[in-house]
This record gives structure tokens, C-alpha cells and sequence, in this order.
């Protein structure tokens, strides 16, 4: 592989168990996602939370935010075993998290990780009291934690001492500056802490979320020059739509290029009756394109043009795309392997049979003044040319015949 198009190796942090899900040290970059349900409602959390664990997200956050919410999670996790779902559940605790963990210890136990925000799990002397408490906890209950700084809820008093610091200074830094060292200090001084208490290394995960690409980028370029905590990954209010994806991919895809980074999540605000799911979706589209993990087959479709006035390969391309994302949470454990699958969908003859001999299968579909037919090509091979009105589930079939024979238990046996 080109050197430019490489990753860089990854950084060295402290692996850390989360329920059953290893993040850092030599483990894959996990993906992580967060319900959007209020907690105490235990049928939609858990209905969320299984949609979640179903599209990939190998770690699910949830809020507790009131004794509700807390009483909730461990009929949560309860159900969620009976479905099926083994997800490690983390519980983001603002304000009161001290209080109810210590008022819930069944919640306590349920959960897989506490995330706290330094920010405001207390205020001036009950700072670092109610901090410690979570922590105390934490120890208890062996649980790892996640510092999660957030600039939308800076420590203010860190900031303000600063801020004055500078000042003084005779070359002072920028504002922004100074706001990004403010919230690296955070995670710094409140891991610091967290250990002296007690919490052993490998129960400490860092997270710097701001919500402008070049702050996050220079915030965790800072932190992971200054420590060696697993680091989770995330560009905080990123937004709706394409805006949100742009800007998570683009802040994310520097850093993991770097090897800055353990564990992600694109916080993504959904559409009015959007589905949740998307953020994980994207989160795996981003690490898989940049060829970080494998999650699903690819599907190689070309763009379109003049020549391709048809709209059958687009839709081709989208209902094997659906199907295979669809099938994927039985095929993985069905046909191991089966996310290696390469798939391509093309429009005409111009770039259709080269691009399809690089795919496992591919399909060169007819375009504007081109015979009805279309060849299709198996592993760099041509092995049929379908015609007709049907070509479409003709393909699909072949597709699904292909999945079978060659990653089913006969074609693994064959190839043995």
C-alpha cells in the first residue's frame, strides 16, 4: 500500500474493558452510539437500544438523569439479554450522578461504564467530592469510567484561572487557545484524580468534545501528546443532515488517520422522525472507507452520466446495498467472512466490465442505446449475460448464490 494512503500506526493507549467490549491497546476502533429515549421509559429504550446493537453499535450510552432513569436501567439491561443483545450499556451522569448511583446500586451494577463531565458533576467544594464519590463507586462496582469534557460545559473556574494566567503572560496566547488548553487540563486533572483515588489505569477513558473541526483536532492532537488513556472520539452538536456527517467525518478522519483514537461516535441530530440508527451507520461507512475495519460487503456503483439514462442500476445498487445491510446481522455469523464481499452495480459498458472484474460479482448493466443485456462477471470471470425484464432479481439471485458458495460451510469444506 502507498504510503500516502497508508494509516499511521495507531497510538499506544491502555486497553480498557467495557463490559465485554475491549477499547484501546490493540483493539479495532469501537463503535459507539447513544439512545435518545427518555431512560425511564423501558420499552422505547430498550427498542432503541437493540436498533442500535442490531446496525453495530458495539457500545450503547444511555441517560440517567433522575431516580426513574436509574431504576430503569437494570430492567433495561434485563431485557435486552432476554432479546439477545449482550451490549454494554454506559450511563452519562450529570449534577446528580453520585447520588444515584449510591441510591441505585442495582443501576450501578447494570451498567457497563459511568461517563462523567467534570463540568458539572459538582460545583466549587462539591467538585471534586461528588467527583470522588462516582469514582468510589466506580471501584466498587469495577466499572470503568469516562471523563467526558465538554466545551459547552466547561469547568468555569479552570477556565477563569486560565484566562488570568495569561493575561500576565508577555506573548498572551488567543482566547481559543486557551479554551482548548482549559478542557485538555480537564481530562488531564480529573484523570489525575480519579487515579489518586483509587481507579486504576485501566479503567479510565478521556473524551475532549468540542463542535468546530479545527478545535477538536488540535484539542486531541494535544491530549494524546500528553497521555496514554484510551481516547473516545466524538465532534460534539455536529448537526443534522449532510452538515453533520461532513463535519464528524472530516475532524475524525484526520485524527484516526493519525492513530488518534479508540473509540467513535457521530452525534448526529436526526431528522424529525429520523432513525437513530444513522450515526452508527456512518460511523462504520467512515472507519471501513478508510480502511480501519470491515463491517459490510462493498457495493461499487458508479455515479451515473448521459450514457446510463436508466435508472435501474441506481436502484440495483441501493436494493442490494439494503439487503445486504438488512442480512447482515444473521450472514456474519452464517458466513464468516462475508464482509470481505465485493460487489459492483455499473451503468454501461464503458467502465462496466473492468470495474466488475475487480469485484467478487459485478453487473455492467445496459445504458442509453446499448443492447439489453448485461454481463455479469465472477471473480475477475465472465459467467453469464442476463437478458430480459427481470435482470435486476436475476442479479440479486446470483448474488445470494455466490454469498453461498463461497463463504457458506460447502464452499469453505470445497476450499479446505
Amino acid at each position: 500500500m502507498d504510503y500516502l494512503s497508508a494509516p499511521l500506526p495507531r497510538r499506544r493507549s491502555v486497553a480498557v474493558n467495557v463490559g465485554g467490549v475491549t477499547v484501546g491497546g490493540d483493539a479495532p476502533v469501537v463503535v459507539q452510539s447513544m439512545t435518545n429515549t427518555d431512560t425511564a421509559d423501558i420499552d422505547a429504550t430498550v427498542a432503541q437500544c437493540a436498533a442500535l446493537h442490531k446496525a453495530g453499535s458495539e457500545v450503547v450510552r444511555i441517560t440517567v438523569d433522575r431516580d426513574e432513569s436509574a431504576a430503569a436501567v437494570p430492567r433495561i439491561r434485563e431485557r435486552l439479554l432476554r432479546l439477545g443483545h449482550d451490549v454494554p450499556l454506559v450511563g452519562d451522569f450529570h449534577y446528580i450522578g453520585h447520588k444515584l448511583l449510591a441510591d441505585h446500586p442495582a443501576c450501578a451494577e447494570a451498567l457497563a461504564k459511568y461517563r462523567i463531565n467534570p463540568g458539572n458533576v459538582g460545583f466549587r467544594d462539591k467538585r471534586d467530592r461528588q467527583f470522588i464519590d462516582i469514582v468510589e463507586m466506580a471501584i466498587r462496582h469495577d466499572k470503568p469510567v469516562r471523563i467526558g469534557v465538554n466545551w459547552g460545559s466547561l469547568d468555569q473556574e479552570l477556565l477563569t484561572r486560565l484566562m488570568d494566567e495569561n493575561q500576565k503572560k508577555g506573548f498572551p496566547m488567543s482566547a481559543d487557545e486557551v479554551t482548548r488548553e482549559a478542557i485538555v487540563q480537564s481530562a488531564l486533572l480529573s484523570a489525575e484524580l480519579a487515579e489518586q483515588t483509587g481507579l486504576a489505569r485501566d479503567k479510565i477513558l478521556l473524551s475532549a468534545k468540542v463542535s468546530r473541526v479545527q478545535d477538536l483536532i488540535a484539542v486531541y492532537t494535544d491530549l494524546a501528546d500528553r497521555c496514554d488513556h484510551a481516547l473516545h472520539l466524538g465532534l460534539t452538536e455536529a448537526g443534522m443532515g449532510s452538515k453533520g456527517i461532513v463535519a464528524s467525518s472530516a475532524a475524525l478522519a484526520i485524527l484516526l488517520q493519525q492513530g488518534i483514537g479508540d473509540t467513535i461516535r457521530i452525534s448526529l441530530t436526526p431528522e424529525p422522525g429520523g432513525d437513530r440508527t444513522r450515526e452508527v451507520q456512518v460511523a462504520q461507512e467512515l472507519l471501513q472507507t478508510m480502511g480501519f475495519r470491515q463491517f459490510l460487503p462493498v457495493v461499487a456503483a458508479c455515479p451515473g452520466c448521459g450514457r446510463t439514462t436508466s435508472t435501474v442500476f441506481q436502484e440495483l445498487a441501493r436494493k442490494i446495498e439494503d439487503d445486504l445491510r438488512r442480512n447482515m446481522p444473521v450472514w456474519r455469523e452464517k458466513y464468516p467472512g462475508v464482509e470481505e464481499l465485493k460487489v459492483a452495480v455499473m451503468g454501461c459498458i464503458v467502465n462496466g466490465p473492468g470495474e466488475s472484474k475487480h469485484a467478487d460479482i459485478g453487473i455492467s448493466l445496459p445504458g442509453t442505446g446499448e443492447s439489453p443485456a448485461a454481463p455479469v462477471f465472477v471473480d475477475g470471470r465472465k459467467a453469464a449475460t442476463l437478458r430480459g425484464d427481470d435482470i435486476a432479481a436475476q442479479f440479486e439471485a446470483m448474488v445470494t448464490d455466490y454469498i453461498e458458495a463461497r463463504f457458506g460451510r460447502g464452499g469453505k469444506d470445497a476450499a479446505a
